[in-house]
C-alpha cells in the first residue's frame, strides 16, 4: 500500500547517487524497500526481523524470502561505505522544496543521548530530561506540518547558530535558488528569500542582521531577556492559525531597537497576563502570521516525539568512533571547574548576606538587644568573609587558566571523539522518506475520516500491518493485492477509498512490469 507514496517521496532515487551493491541475491532496490518496510511495520532494528516469517516478508519484496539479520547489516554497510548520504539528502531536499514551494523553515536541534563507554562525547543539555548528558546533536529542518527536509550532524562545539550558518543556510540557498529570482529581490527590498524559525538557542540580534544583510534571509524567533511589560490596552484578540488549527489570542505589535537595529516585536498575552515576546525581520507578513508561524514550531517537537516512539529514532546503527583533529580547541575542564566553584560560592555568599540583612532589618530600631544582635551577626559575617576569600582565590586561578585548550592537551582518557555518523545519516534519510510517505497517506484519508487528527496515523499503521493476498496476473501485467477487512465499518471505508486513490497512481512495482492494483476484501455491508 505504501509503495506509490515511497516512490513519490524518492526512495529509489538512491540509485542515482549510490553505486550498485555487490553482486548477490538482494540488490539496491530490495534493500531500500526492506528498510522502508521495516520502518512502516515498526520493526525498529534488524534483530527484530527474527520475529517475522522470512517467507511472508519476502513476498512483499517480490522474492521468496527477506534478508536475514547479518545480510541486511552487510547491505547497510555497503551503502554507508560509499559516504554519499549528504549527496542523496541534497537530491531529495531539492525535490521536496521545489515541490512544496516552501517559504518557512523550522530549525531545531535534537540530542541523541549516548549511554555507551567506547566514545568520549561532550555533554549536551537534554531538554526532555532536563539533564546534561553525553550525546550527539542532530540539526533538523522541517516545514510547518513537521515534514522533514534535511538533517545535519553536529560537530564538536557546534551550536544551533553555527549549524544554521555553516550547514543549513548554504544547503537551503542551493535548494531555493530557483524559487525567487534576484530580479524580484532587487525590485522589492523588503522581500525575503525565505524565513527561518527557531527558538531562543540561536538568539543573537547581530546574527539576525547578518542573515538579512548577506543572504536576504528573514527570521522569526523568541526574544530573550524581556523585562518590560506592555500596556494591556495595546492587545487585541485576533484569530491566528497554528498547525492548521484556528485559535484566538491576545496579540499586539510594536517596533523595537536591539543593539542599534530595528526589529518587529510581536507579543502574545495569556490568561495569566504573561507576555511572550517574538521578534522577526520579515516585514511582508501580518502580525497574525508572525504569531501563528512561531507557535507552529511545536510541529517539529511533535515530529521528534513521533520518530522516537515509532521509528526508534535514536537507535545506534553502527558501532565505532572517529577521532577529532587534536589541534581542535574545546572548553578547558579546569576552567569550567573553577567557574563552577565561583558560581556555587557566590550563591552561598548571597544567601548569607540575605540572612544577615533580615537580622539587621528585624532589629534596626531596637537598642536593648544590641549585644545579642551583634553576636548573631558575627558567625554569619565570618562565613561571608570565608566565601569571599574562596571566590577571590578561584578568580585569580581562573585568570591564569586558559578558557579553551587543544584536544591533545587533555588527558588521554578525556580526549573527545565522535560516533560514526554515516550510517545514522543514511537511516535518518530512510526514515524521513517513510515519514513523508505516511504523511501523504494520512492527508489522503482526511476527507473521508472524521477522526483523522485523533487516530488517523494509527489507522494508517494498522493498514500496513493488515494481512493481504498477493496474486500476480502476468498476462495482464497486474499485481493484485487484496487486503483483508479491518475491524470497523469506518476503517473499512478508509481502506476502500485509499485503495481507489492508490490505484489511480498506476504504480508499477519496483523491479517488475506489474501494475499494482489494490482492493479490500470487506463486503459492501461492512463499509460504513
Amino acid at each position: 500500500m505504501a509503495i506509490p507514496a515511497l516512490i513519490q517521496q524518492g526512495l529509489y532515487s538512491a540509485q542515482k547517487v549510490y553505486q550498485p551493491l555487490a553482486k548477490g541475491y538482494y540488490g539496491i532496490v530490495h534493500t531500500l524497500t526492506m528498510l522502508a518496510y521495516m520502518a512502516l511495520l515498526r520493526i525498529k532494528n534488524p534483530e527484530q526481523i527474527k520475529n517475522y516469517s522470512p517467507g511472508e516478508l519476502g513476498k512483499v519484496l517480490g522474492l521468496d524470502r527477506c534478508p536475514e539479520v547479518s545480510c541486511l547489516r552487510n547491505k547497510i554497510q555497503e551503502f554507508t561505505s560509499q559516504s554519499k548520504a549528504i549527496e542523496w539528502q541534497s537530491l531529495l531536499s531539492k525535490e521536496w522544496i521545489e515541490e512544496g514551494q516552501c517559504e518557512y523553515y523550522y530549525v531545531d536541534g535534537h540530542v541523541r543521548v549516548y549511554s555507551g563507554h567506547k566514545a568520549t562525547l561532550q555533554k549536551k543539555f537534554v531538554s526532555r530530561q532536563k539533564l546534561c548528558l553525553a550525546g550527539t546533536t542532530e540539526y533538523w529542518v522541517n516545514d510547518q506540518q513537521g515534514n522533514p527536509f534535511m538533517v545535519f550532524m553536529g560537530e564538536l562545539n557546534s551550536k544551533l547558530k553555527d549549524a544554521i550558518l555553516n550547514q543549513i543556510v548554504p544547503a537551503l540557498l542551493e535548494d531555493t535558488k530557483n524559487r525567487i529570482s534576484q530580479e524580484a529581490l532587487d525590485k522589492d527590498p523588503l522581500l525575503p528569500r525565505f524565513t527561518l524559525i527557531f527558538d531562543r538557542e540561536a538568539y543573537e540580534p547581530l546574527f539576525f542582521k547578518t542573515l538579512w544583510d548577506e543572504h536576504r534571509i528573514a527570521i522569526i524567533s523568541y526574544r530573550k531577556n524581556v523585562k518590560d511589560v506592555w500596556d494591556d490596552k495595546l492587545f487585541e484578540n485576533k484569530e491566528i492559525e497554528v498547525i492548521n488549527n484556528k485559535v484566538r489570542a491576545d496579540i499586539c505589535e510594536l517596533g523595537v531597537a536591539i543593539n542599534g537595529h530595528w526589529y518587529r516585536e510581536v507579543r502574545k498575552r495569556n490568561n495569566a497576563q504573561h507576555q511572550t515576546s517574538i521578534i522577526t525581520t520579515n516585514l511582508k507578513i501580518t502580525v497574525e502570521e508572525v504569531a501563528g508561524k512561531m507557535f507552529s514550531r511545536w510541529s517539529q517537537e511533535n515530529f521528534f516525539q513521533f520518530m522516537i516512539r515509532h521509528y526508534d529514532f535514536d537507535k545506534m546503527i553502527e558501532y565505532g568512533t572517529v577521532n577529532y583533529d587534536n589541534q581542535c580547541k574545546v572548553v578547558n575542564p579546569a576552567y569550567s571547574t573553577l567557574s563552577y566553584i565561583i558560581k556555587v560560592n557566590k550563591a552561598k555568599k548571597l544567601r548569607l548576606e540575605s540572612k544577615l540583612l533580615k537580622i539587621i532589618s528585624a532589629h534596626i530600631d531596637e537598642e536593648k538587644d544590641l549585644k545579642q544582635v551583634i553576636e548573631k551577626q558575627v558567625p554569619i559575617n565570618k562565613k561571608i568573609e570565608d566565601y569571599k576569600l574562596i571566590i577571590e582565590e578561584n578568580i585569580e586561578k581562573r585568570k591564569s587558566t586558559p578558557a579553551k585548550i587543544k584536544i591533545a592537551d587533555l588527558p588521554v582518557d578525556k580526549q573527545y571523539n565522535k560516533l560514526k555518523t554515516e550510517s545514522k545519516h543514511f537511516m535518518n534519510i530512510i526514515k524521513m522518506i517513510v515519514f513523508r510517505a505516511e504523511s501523504s497517506l494520512f492527508n489522503l484519508i482526511k476527507p473521508f475520516y472524521a477522526n483523522s487528527e485523533k487516530d488517523g496515523r494509527q489507522l494508517i499503521a494498522d493498514i500496513f500491518n493488515t494481512p493481504a493476498d498477493i496474486a500476480p496476473d502476468f498476462e495482464n501485467k497486474i499485481l493484485n493485492v487484496t487486503l483483508l477487512a479491518l475491524s470497523t465499518p469506518r476503517a473499512n471505508k478508509v481502506l476502500s477509498e485509499l485503495c481507489k486513490e492508490m490505484n489511480e497512481t498506476k504504480t508499477i512495482y519496483p523491479n517488475s512490469n506489474l501494475t499494482l492494483f489494490f482492493k479490500s476484501s470487506a463486503p459492501t455491508s461492512a463499509i460504513g
